[in-house]
Formats: C-alpha cells, structure tokens, sequence
C-alpha cells in the first residue's frame, strides 16, 4: 500500500516545459497502460495545459523512476529542476486542493474540477481501489467548496469579466449581436464566452480578411473588413475591440451617427486593447457603456480579492473530506490483522466450547445457548481492546508496526493482497 505523485505545474515549469509534457485525454490510456505494464504500479494521469501529473499507488518507487526517465526523454532535458514528488498523505490533499480550484492559475476556476474526472475515467483500467477512492473523495470536496463557498462567484479572467459586464447591462444574452474588431487571444476568447452564452450573431472585422474569417469560422460568425465594421454599431449589442493599433480607432465621428440610429438601445463595447482601441468620449454617448482593460481588471481583481476571503472555507471542507479519505486509507492496513485476530480467536472458542459442552451433555438447549453466548462475549471483550489500539494506530499511520506485533504475540501469518475488485464506491 502506498501513494506517491509526480508532477509539473504553472508555478514549477514554464509554459515552453509544460506543452512538451502534455497529452490530450485520448492518449491518456495508452501511457498510463505504459506505466502499469513496466512498473506493476497502477496510476491516473492528469494532464492540463497548467499541470501534468501522475497519481500512483503500489510499487511506486519503481514507477517514480520510470516516469521521470520517460519524461527526461520526451523533454530532451532532465525533469528534476522542474518536477515535485509528493507521497501519502500529500498526494491526497495535493489532488483535492486541485479539484476545488484552489492550486489553479486563476483561483476557484471550476473548469479544473471537470478535468480530473476526465482523467479518473481515463483511467478505469489502471487505478486500484486505492485511486478510484482517491479521485471520489477528491471531486466530492471540490463539489463541497463550490456549492459552499464563493470560491468560484464571479469573473476571474479579463474575458469572464466582460461576459459579467455584459449580462448587467442585458441580463439575458440569448439572441444579441455582436461584433469582434481586430483579433488577440482574449477578445477571442471573449467572444467564445458569449456565443456560450447565447451571443447569436458574430461578426468579425479585420484588416486582413482571411485573418478575419480564421476567426470567425472558430465563432459561427461572419467575416467583414473594417470598413463595413462602423454601420454595424447601430445593429450589434455587443463590441469587442482588440486591435494592435497604436492610437484609438474607434472614435466619435466614426461611431456617432450609428449609435443615433439604435433608438436607444444600450450598446456595450468592451475594449481590450492597449493602447486603447476607442476614445473615451464614445462612453460619453447616450446609451454607451464603454469598459476599456482597466475597468476589466478591476472587476477581476474584486471577485479575486473575494474568492481569496473565501479561502480559509474552502480550506477547511478540504480538511474535512482530507480526514474522512485518510481515515479509511490509514485504516485498511489494519483491517486484515483485526479479521486474522477475530478468526483466530473465533477458531479457538469454536474448539473449546465444542470440547466442553461434550462434557456437559446434560445440559439443556437453552442453557447451551448461554455457555455460548458467554463464550463470545469473553471473546469480545478481550478482543476490544486490542481492536480499539489498531483502529487508533491506523488513525495515525502506525498500525503497520502494532499489526505485526500482534501477529507475532497470537501466531498469524501475514494476510494475503486481496486482488483488486475494480473501483470501491462510497
């Protein structure tokens, strides 16, 4: 019996080293059966564009050393500098701090949680009772910290942020328009989370137009070239700018009269850009609402500055669900002795009270039944005590070494492994 865990994150590699030593889900199988096969250890692997790491029960000092040669290999450089080793009790809280968001890039991101039950199915094959029970426990303390705490309310990302901006002014965005002016990953990205939302038009404007239709094909959308993007203000709900102009291109003689013609309907434009894509007297406009990346990071940096207030909840759910996993793994190593001891025992009453009640034919059938009854009860209270010490030392991870001496004191022979029986539920 044993855990161990090698792994990377965003914090000890950089991104160069963690691409490298990435896998998608559906090669997951294959190395973790790599892994099985060379080393006996059964594993879970998870591998995210922040983190790879694997999870490792029985003969992991082999599989330790196999992983980190492997991995050297496909680097071209060794792991070491790069890679932490955490075994036992560690690896548990390590797994379940992750799956509440709370060792994330961005804390709380509930995307994560999604991820280790990836890599849990991914791994049905090749985990022992041991992990499934691991990855169980470590997704319900996840659910907890969510459903309890405000670790993930609220936008955490420049683009999460605008979708928050957007829904106060829209409140629902099923059926709004909008329009992407320029290109970058986080307007990009933006514009996925609100086609997620229910964004239905998406439009796409760029200097170069086969950029702009790359863009738009990811999105549903529609390319354009700039100079249809400026009559468009009067028809989107929706702008998000992100060019890498040097000035503001979005300015009042551009926008003004298409913004006269919307009748009154608010018009949010969220500029991501830096320099600034629009002018700030654009905001001045009736019915404007204009949040360039300032105002964006500071809706962040308020719901970052709340999900860290909510860290010492989250932390204490983890130490609760950390103690209900510890308690059942530290006390399987004292479940075989405390079942030899009883059977022992039990053999020895068994023999004994069949010995006497030969002696005792006279006795009656209900008087039978309370020489037994006397006899198991003798049994159990000399048993107790000894069971209570197992279940404690098992508690503190020392039930090993009291095992072993009752074995020695009573006679027993050292328990068989008990094949694996597939994932053990809670």
């Amino acid at each position: 019996m044993g855990l161990a865990l090698i792994g990377l994150n965003h914090r000890s590699a950089p991104v160069e080293i963690r691409e490298r030593l990435y896998w998608p889900v559906a090669e997951v199988p294959g190395v973790l059966q790599q892994v099985t096969a060379a080393t006996g250890a059964h594993a879970v692997l998870l591998s995210t564009c922040n983190r790879t790491e694997f999870y490792l029960s029985e003969s992991y000092p082999q599989a330790l050393e196999v992983i980190s040669r492997q991995a050297s290999t496909r680097l071209g450089q060794p792991l070491d500098p790069y890679a932490y080793v955490l075994q036992e009790r560690q690896v548990a809280e390590h797994l379940f701090r992750v799956a509440a968001g709370m060792d994330s890039l961005v804390l709380g991101e509930s995307q994560v949680q999604g991820q280790v039950r990836e890599a849990w199915e991914a791994a049905q094959t090749s985990a022992d009772p041991v992990l499934h029970r691991l990855f169980q426990s470590a997704l319900r303390a996840g659910g907890r910290v969510r459903a309890e705490t405000a670790l993930g309310v609220g936008a955490a990302s420049v683009p999460s942020a605008s979708v928050e901006l957007a829904h106060k002014i829209f409140g629902d965005l099923s059926g709004r328009k909008a329009l992407v002016l320029g290109s970058g990953e986080m307007a990009e990205v933006a514009m996925g989370l609100l086609v997620s939302e229910g964004v239905r038009t998406v439009m796409v404007a760029h200097r170069h137009l086969e950029h702009a239709a790359r863009i738009a094909e990811k999105l549903g959308g529609r390319a354009v070239e700039y100079g249809e993007a400026w009559p468009m203000f009067a028809e989107v709900d929706i702008a998000v700018t992100s060019t890498a102009a040097p000035h503001a291109i979005v300015t009042l003689p551009q926008v003004g009269q298409a913004v006269a013609r919307r009748g009154g309907r608010p018009l949010c434009i969220l500029d991501i850009a830096v320099p600034r894509d629009v002018d700030p007297a654009v905001g001045r406009l009736d019915n404007v609402f204009l949040y360039d990346i300032d105002d964006l990071q500071g809706v962040v940096a308020a719901n970052i500055g709340i999900r860290r207030r909510e860290m010492p909840a989250a932390e204490r759910i983890v130490q609760q669900e950390l103690r209900h996993f510890w308690d059942w793994y530290a006390g399987r190593g004292a479940v075989d002795a405390i079942r030899q001891l009883r059977d022992h025992a039990e053999g020895l009453r068994a023999a004994e009270l069949e010995r006497a009640l030969r002696r005792l034919e006279h006795l009656d059938p209900a008087d039978r039944e309370r020489v037994e009854y006397l006899t198991r009860a003798l049994m159990n209270k000399f048993l107790h005590g000894p069971t209570l010490a197992l279940r404690a030392a098992a508690g503190n991870g020392n039930d090993r070494e009291l095992a072993e001496a009752l074995r020695r004191l009573f006679g027993l022979r050292e328990a068989p492994t008990p094949p694996d029986q597939g994932s053990t539920q809670q």
